[in-house]
């Protein structure tokens, strides 16, 4: 699975997509698939899911990858024993990389038809993203280089799957050392206002910070 927060309509609205290619041939024909392919006897498996990103959707930059599970079901691949090994892997919301024609971006939440196993294979990667946004610093895979707190909110929001309180993130990824402050504001929005000031994520690398944590969704507003 390659994530990548984008928006989906003109009011900027946040929502996690995920990168999908479709068969033109064969009895999947029409099905929408997660890039990938054989290993090569000279690869182990990082360079080779690299190396199918690169052929298969032309995405050569991600910001972040890992491996997510094993899928070795006999019955997965219909007539065939096939083992597949699930990543995940990240770019930030600013990217834009020049797919082919025959690939898209869809929300995970609306999700086309699939080849055999890739909605499961996604929804493990998606658990494991916002797992990992939870307890370590991958939160700098999904953001840009310099952003506001309530733009960070928006990219944890919707690779969480609920709200995120913009203040109440800030106290967390402070406490944690992940923000620094830029120093510089944004460019006033259409309405006006007080400029956001920008921050910056203090490393642009996966690093585990709180072991045991879990950004909850907010609770019921106090009466």
């Amino acid at each position: 699975m390659v994530g990548q927060v984008r928006s989906v309509s003109d009011d900027e609205t946040q929502a996690l997509h995920v990168l999908l290619w479709q068969h033109s041939m064969g009895p999947a024909a029409g099905c929408w698939a997660l890039p990938g392919g054989e290993v090569r006897d000279d690869e182990d498996l990082p360079t080779s899911a690299a190396r199918q990103l690169d052929e298969k959707v032309d995405v050569r930059e991600l910001s972040h990858l890992e491996s997510v599970s094993d899928f070795s079901d006999p019955a997965r691949v219909p007539g065939r024993r096939m083992f597949a090994s699930g990543f995940l892997g990240v770019l930030p919301s600013d990217a834009d990389p020049d797919i082919p024609t025959d690939t898209a971006w869809f929300r995970v939440d609306a999700l086309p038809e699939t080849v055999f196993d890739h909605s499961e294979i996604i929804a493990r990667a998606r658990l494991r993203l916002a797992a990992k946004l939870s307890y370590s610093t991958l939160g700098f895979a999904l953001a840009p280089e310099e952003f506001t707190l309530s733009h960070l909110a928006q990219l944890y929001a919707a690779a969480l799957g609920h709200p995120v309180d913009p203040t109440n993130l800030q106290r967390i990824l402070t406490r944690r050392g992940e923000l620094v402050r830029c120093g510089r504001s944004a460019p006033p929005g259409p309405s006006g206002g007080r400029p956001a000031a920008l921050y910056r994520f203090a490393e642009r690398r996966l690093r585990i910070t709180d072991q045991f944590a879990t950004l909850r969704p907010p609770g019921p507003a106090s009466r």
